[in-house]
């Protein structure tokens, strides 16, 4: 490298001046029908529910017109989730495509959306407890699609020893146990999450990723409508409420609730799954 490289040029202030453009303005997305979600969840019924357990995952299934719902029951816990097309487990969540549409932290009226090819909507967010917390001083948020999820690897390149219950070993084991794959198997289809209740951000100064203490308590939650049949995972993350580390047996961990809800007959007239992506493949050839 040439020394004039290390050195800024005559304008560098007015190149830093330049207004930032939106790479993916998301103004022509169909919006979803937030009204017609919030008359059929009035007269939806429970009809399925399951418990993560603290440093373990639980899966779950949600048909296509159905709600599903994530809460803190007992105390601070942040959980990291998995989605996957039910009858085709290549099609999962893609959570940078995601922020890219939506933003680094999602909330009501987000979409999480699927990977290539098929690029369409899996669940639509409906009601968020935490909507109040916005952006804190730090720059920090709820909800995030930055984050890879704590695994044994990057703990181990760190650390240097092993740790069997970071989100993507608990995520591996729970899908294994879903589907009756080898948990090697099932680790290739784990994917990055959307970190529900976790509180994180970047630092102004170096630009590193960072967690705080989340805000969320007992009775928060975090709605989802189902837009094509769902496969989930939901793990309780080792951290905690990722107050302190996220990858430990130190941390003060806490189930995490889910419940599937369905809405009465006729309560979704109109309404139809998400189709798939309608670009033809070809890639020019």
């Amino acid at each position: 490298m040439t020394d004039r490289q290390s050195h800024p040029p005559a304008d560098a202030e007015a190149r830093r001046a330049i207004a930032p453009v939106v790479a993916y303005p998301d103004t022509s997305l169909p919006p979803p029908d937030l009204a017609l979600y919030t008359r059929a969840r009035e007269g939806a019924t429970l009809v399925a529910e399951t418990v993560a357990a603290p440093r373990e995952a639980a899966t779950f299934r949600v048909p296509a017109g159905h709600f599903f719902r994530i809460t803190s029951i007992q105390g601070p816990q942040v959980g990291d989730l998995n989605l996957w097309a039910a009858n085709d487990l290549s099609e999962r969540f893609f959570s940078g495509k995601t922020r890219a549409l939506h933003g680094t932290h999602v909330t009501t009226g987000d979409r999480l959306w699927s990977c290539f090819p098929y690029l369409r909507p899996m669940a639509t967010i409906t009601e968020d407890t935490l909507a109040w917390y916005g952006t804190d001083p730090h720059g920090g948020r709820v909800h995030d699609v930055i984050g890879t999820r704590c695994d044994p690897y990057t703990h181990h390149l760190l650390a240097g020893d092993d740790y069997h219950h970071c989100c993507h070993s608990n995520l591996s084991r729970a899908l294994a146990a879903e589907t009756g794959m080898p948990v090697t198997k099932a680790e290739l289809l784990v994917h990055d999450v959307l970190n529900v209740f976790m509180c994180t951000g970047f630092t102004a100064d170096t630009g590193q990723y960072f967690m705080k203490a989340s805000p969320v308590r007992p009775g928060d939650y975090l709605e989802f409508f189902a837009e094509i049949d769902l496969l989930g995972a939901l793990s309780a993350c080792p951290g905690g409420d990722c107050s302190a580390e996220h990858s430990s047996d130190t941390a003060a961990c806490y189930p995490l609730l889910i419940q599937v809800f369905e809405p009465a007959g006729g309560a979704l007239q109109g309404w139809t799954p998400a189709t798939m992506n309608g670009y033809d493949r070809s890639h020019g050839l």
